[in-house]
């Protein structure tokens, strides 16, 4: 169960949504009105008008459990605004621990791998703080490797050499090496290397504060600036960084939030 929800402005009871999971906040269209914003996790997102008013937000997998609101302004052609809230209630998730044995040197790093993954680390975070206003995606999310159904690992716990870690924020899809990865959706690329523990890594901007990144990968197949399509081949799948053996590592981060990758595939668009 995804834990997808549909919040509306006009909804009196709070909607109900997991730690690391996505929902879609919905506002009905009315006469002059002509913008739309959410308030959400230190972020302003803009609303885009598809039909009715429609943006999707982000729960993380660590966000407490309890009432959470998204409050929202909306702006009419008169330049008359009104605030309006939807409340969000955030019930816990069920994430087992997963232990793993790895290179003891992505586990006790040197000095020179620390410095590494720090810088690497800012430059990440700079991808997920950034909430671009346009959507660039317009059809459903969909799973990046051909003929794979599922995935496994989203939010698990995960101790390396015995050593606890951060839960595990993206979803461990199977892939032989050489593997075509497909564009989970249409995106912009901004950030396309090798990274310490990612190993070759390419991370997409969907719009929205949506950000999609397929990791550990052989080889990487786009550029950054590039805009590419629901479909297109961003890399082939690999073993490359922290890793046990070839896979994908899938990850979606809503507004920097962790959130399961397969939440987004009951997305739509549009809200007509």
């Amino acid at each position: 169960m995804s834990g997808l929800a549909t919040a509306a402005v006009m909804l009196a009871a709070a909607v109900t949504v997991a730690q690391g999971n996505v929902f879609r906040v919905e506002v009905p269209s009315e006469l002059g009105l002509t913008a739309v914003t959410a308030e959400w996790r230190e972020h302003t997102i803009p609303l885009v008008r598809d039909g009715n008013w429609t943006t999707v937000l982000g729960i993380d997998l660590d966000d407490a459990p309890g009432e959470h609101v998204v409050n929202l302004t909306l702006v009419y052609v008169d330049g008359r605004e009104r605030q309006a809230t939807t409340n969000i209630d955030v019930v816990a998730g069920e994430y087992p621990t997963t232990r793993l044995k790895v290179e003891p040197k992505y586990v006790e790093l040197s000095a020179e791998n620390q410095q590494r993954a720090a810088r690497e680390r800012e430059e990440i975070n700079a991808v997920y703080a950034t909430v671009t206003p346009e959507r660039l995606w317009s059809a459903p999310f969909e799973i990046p490797v051909a003929g794979v159904s599922g995935g496994r690992n989203f939010g698990h716990r995960r101790v390396f050499n015995d050593q606890p870690r951060a839960p595990h924020s993206g979803a461990d899809l199977t892939a032989a090496t050489g593997t075509p990865i497909l564009a989970t959706n249409r995106g912009r690329v901004v950030l396309a290397k090798n990274l310490f523990f990612s190993g070759n890594a390419v991370f997409l901007d969907h719009g929205q504060g949506i950000h999609s990144v397929y990791a550990h990968l052989s080889e990487v197949k786009v550029k950054v600036g590039a805009i590419v399509e629901r479909g297109d081949v961003v890399g082939l799948a690999g073993a490359t960084g922290r890793v046990t053996g070839p896979h994908l590592h899938w990850g979606i981060r809503a507004q920097d939030a962790r959130v399961d990758p397969f939440s987004l595939l009951e997305i739509d668009a549009g809200s007509d």
